[in-house]
């Protein structure tokens, strides 16, 4: 079973998309879960859920690690054709996860009590991003 998610974005930040996945899974069986973003300059990440101020931290680390361009430690980029940002964006999303696997159980996803299923958005300006779904059955 394949599907394609639309997440809209208003800038940097942890999109959490949990409760959209869980819905599309509810009724399946056993399985696993896979989950892409097809943007390379987002991210998806498995991560609490409980305190938004983790999101926030997470959010100022990766800041902090990978200014934007215009940042004077981030000169030796070349990638500048696309704004500041562009270029950064694509280097937190090669440090982070782009995809997921999910263990599945009676069509509910084997998360931790804290945990939900975030998309990443590195880029300033708004976007439309798009993650791929696919479920294997396990009883087949």
């Amino acid at each position: 079973m394949l599907t394609e998610f639309t997440i809209q974005t208003d800038g940097p930040a942890l999109y959490e998309v949990t409760g959209t996945v869980a819905q599309w899974l509810h009724g399946q069986d056993d399985g696993v879960v896979t989950l892409m973003v097809r943007h390379t300059s987002a991210s998806l990440l498995i991560q609490e859920n409980a305190d938004p101020d983790v999101q926030r931290d997470l959010r100022a680390f990766f800041e902090r690690l990978v200014p934007d361009a215009d940042d004077p430690q981030m000169r030796f980029l070349r990638h500048r054709s696309e704004g500041p940002d562009d270029m950064p964006a694509h280097i937190k999303a090669a440090m982070m996860p782009v995809s997921l696997s999910i263990p599945v159980a009676s069509g509910k996803m084997h998360l931790g009590m804290w945990q939900g299923i975030y998309l990443v958005e590195h880029r300033r300006a708004p976007h439309t991003r798009r993650i791929a779904a696919a479920f294997l059955s396990c009883s087949a």
